[in-house]
């Protein structure tokens, strides 16, 4: 049986990634979600594609993302109406996720096998702040899933959009110089529970934007510090 990179059944995260996206397509094929410019995905390259996006939900986000995804990459604009990109989803799709949040129950498990890179957060565990070391391998996993196809991050960590950004995605950029795709969600906390899988109103309109790639323009020389303020131009 073929694996990806990280020794996962391909046929099985296929599987898992339609299931959740039968399970989830009422939802989003409804009027009330709006997408946008999602042609920005047709000539992107195979790999060493970083999305940044704002986060407000802890589930809700990237499962729109992965009908958005798969449905502008066979083609479709700005349109998920129909499931039938579920059929042979794209499987070098990956974000990152906190490890605390994705061991939580038997849906964030299918979910960490849909696509998750897990990571742990030096700043923060079980609600609480903390400040330790990355784990050496977190950044080796990024890189090979950068390696490997696109990756999906959240440069605040967090659904507190008052919160700054980490330095953690600066890092990303410098190390592997990816190109950059913009993405801009609204209305998702107004629609979704922040942190479980309950839709609290399916009357407001809530929308998923693509914006043009990008590359953060950088040196060899360039900091953290000049990297994340680039990202906060991005993401705000």
């Amino acid at each position: 049986m073929k694996k990806n990179i990280f020794g996962q059944s391909i046929f099985l995260k296929r599987f898992i990634i339609g299931f959740i996206g039968l399970i989830t397509h009422r939802t989003f094929r409804n009027k009330r979600f709006v997408i946008r410019g999602s042609k920005n995905l047709f000539n992107l390259p195979e790999t060493n594609v970083l999305f940044v996006s704002n986060h407000q939900t802890y589930f809700y986000d990237v499962i729109a993302m992965l009908h958005v995804f798969n449905s502008s990459v066979k083609g479709r604009i700005d349109s998920v109406k129909r499931p039938k990109y579920l059929i042979n989803p794209k499987t070098n799709l990956y974000y990152i996720a906190s490890l605390e949040t994705m061991k939580k129950s038997l849906i964030t498990k299918l979910l960490t096998y849909a696509g998750a890179v897990l990571v742990q957060r030096s700043w923060r565990d079980s609600g609480e702040s903390v400040s330790r070391d990355i784990r050496l391998e977190d950044p080796d996993k990024i890189k090979l899933a950068l390696q490997d196809g696109w990756v999906i991050t959240f440069p605040r960590g967090t659904t507190d959009n008052s919160k700054p950004i980490r330095k953690g995605t600066a890092h990303i950029i410098k190390n592997n110089n990816p190109l950059i795709v913009p993405i801009n969600l609204t209305g998702f906390k107004d629609v979704f529970q922040r942190n479980g899988l309950r839709v609290i109103n399916r009357k407001k309109d809530f929308s998923l934007e693509i914006l043009k790639p990008l590359r953060i323009d950088m040196t060899q020389n360039s900091s953290i510090e000049e990297i994340t303020t680039e990202l906060e131009k991005i993401i705000n």
